[in-house]
């Protein structure tokens, strides 16, 4: 076939022109979807303006809400003050504070409902801010007398009957010997006198050589017998460790807080070089065996009406040079139920999600579980079969702790708990009938009193979120039938 003959040049010229339009076109196209993009941009940009806008707005009225609240706590604060200064002007110099005068001096109550009120405590509170039973105070009293008669205060307390004694004889040189008027030899007369000092051995390590001597008949000359090597108490992958040792580092390192590289330090001295490692290989055997006594404590826990539960967070320290990721969260579980029937669990989980936590542990148990209000141990008493008893410990040291910002509201509180204290402390050894019926006779009455007072104080609007007297009313109010619980059985 003939090749395709070339378009003539003006044709040529016409496709150029055609193409030079075309892509001019297509510049314009491309420049007005560029504006639209600017202004895509520009709306944008007005639009993250308005929010921005919007959140700035919403942070001055979140500034405003937290001044208010500021402003709120500081009246409280003010009117704190007004209770101080009319009581240095009007009261007594004590610090004894009777809620009954200032109740009357703010105008906040009835008189007859001020003159009901009972007795407050004095200043004279226990050092973690509990109430003191009955008798301690002349209990106190005595104590101090017995110190000022010097039988008991410096020096030594008791001391056990058959504590070890060393004999130091102690005799006079033979010059004293001589008698100063007829150069005689002096001779011993009557009892000696007898100084005591105490004094203390520190403790020593020692190394126990197991030895097993070999036997074989002379005749013979065949077989060899030779004593069992007696277990050693844990099987650990390094250093051997007799009992004593093992549980002298269990006792320092759970009961007397030595942390295992105190101890190396400790033994070091004594020229003993244990490397921190291997005294957590040994308290990790001695753990184990441990166990069958733990879960023995356990067993005998659960067979107890009432069973005490306590959560307390703790930091674990797995690399003290990384502070981020050396450290993580861990729980102590503590489950209580005669005095001395005490076990624990430790864990790094929440209750919830913790296969040996409370919900394991005490899912056969059917009885009263005593527990703070915390969140952890709602899903225990939600089916009913364990009955929640409230610590009205905590219930009080809320109120202790609301008596500066509240002290006439905070006064009454205690006062309240001071009189059940008193009768619980009265009852405390007596029959479960007696105890049962001073509870219903004598303390339901104080508490049915004060729970209508705290409703009364919900119910003025008077209290501030936040507050630590909202705080300590919130939770007395919201945990009320576990706090009242006892006063229907005598065991709780």
């Amino acid at each position: 076939m003939a090749p395709a003959s070339m378009p003539p040049e003006p044709e040529i010229a016409r496709l150029l022109a055609e193409l030079a339009c075309a892509t001019a076109e297509r510049d314009t196209a491309i420049a007005e979807r560029n504006a639209v993009v600017e202004e895509r941009d520009a709306a944008v940009e007005e639009r993250d303006a308005a929010v921005e806008a919007r959140k700035v707005a919403a942070a001055q009225r979140d500034a405003a809400v937290t001044a208010k609240k500021k402003l709120a706590h500081k009246v409280l604060e003010l009117e704190h003050r007004l209770g101080l200064l009319l009581q240095r002007l009007y009261g007594r110099s004590s610090e004894k504070v009777d809620p009954r005068q200032i109740l009357l001096e703010f105008a906040r109550a009835q008189e007859e409902e001020a003159a009901a009120l009972p007795t407050p405590p004095d200043g004279d509170e226990a050092p973690d801010g509990e109430a003191r039973p009955e008798g301690a105070e002349k209990q106190g009293r005595e104590k101090q007398g017995r110190e000022k008669n010097g039988k008991k205060g410096h020096g030594w307390g008791r001391l056990p009957a058959d504590i070890r004694r060393e004999r130091v004889e102690v005799a006079p040189s033979d010059a004293d010997l001589v008698c100063d008027c007829c150069g005689g030899q002096r001779t011993s007369i009557g009892s000696p006198e007898i100084t005591e000092r105490l004094d203390y051995q520190p403790a020593s390590v020692f190394i126990v050589e197991t030895v097993r001597h070999r036997f074989r008949c002379p005749k013979c000359q065949d077989g060899t017998a030779i004593a069992e090597l007696p277990p050693p108490p844990i099987e650990a992958a390094r250093g051997r460790a007799e009992a004593g040792l093992l549980a002298h580092v269990a006792v320092s390192k759970f009961n007397d807080h030595l942390p295992l590289n105190r101890q190396c330090e400790i033994l070091e001295r004594e020229g003993v070089e244990i490397s921190r490692s291997t005294l957590g290989d040994w308290v990790r055997g001695t753990a184990e065996l441990l166990r069958p006594v733990a879960g023995a404590v356990l067993e005998d826990v659960l067979t107890r009406p009432v069973v005490g539960l306590d959560e307390t967070g703790v930091r674990v320290v797995f690399d003290k040079h990384d502070p981020k990721n050396g450290t993580r969260n861990a729980r102590i579980w503590v489950y209580r139920g005669l005095p001395g029937e005490v076990y624990f669990t430790v864990s790094e989980t929440k209750a919830k999600d913790d296969i040996d936590g409370p919900k394991t542990v005490l899912a056969g148990f059917r009885g009263f579980v005593q527990a703070d209000a915390a969140g952890t141990f709602d899903d225990l008493f939600k089916d009913g079969t364990r009955l929640e008893v409230g610590c009205n410990g905590h219930a009080r040291r809320k109120f202790f702790e609301a008596r500066k910002a509240n002290p006439q509201e905070a006064a009454y509180a205690l006062a309240t708990y001071r009189k059940v204290y008193e009768i619980e402390a009265r009852v405390r050894d007596a029959p479960p009938e007696e105890r049962l019926a001073a509870r219903q006779t004598e303390t339901k009455p104080i508490l049915a009193a004060f729970d209508a007072w705290l409703d009364e104080l919900v119910a003025s609007g008077l209290l501030v979120p936040g507050t630590p007297l909202a705080t300590a009313v919130g939770y007395s109010r919201n945990h009320r039938v576990a706090l009242r619980r006892f006063l229907d059985d005598p065991r709780l």
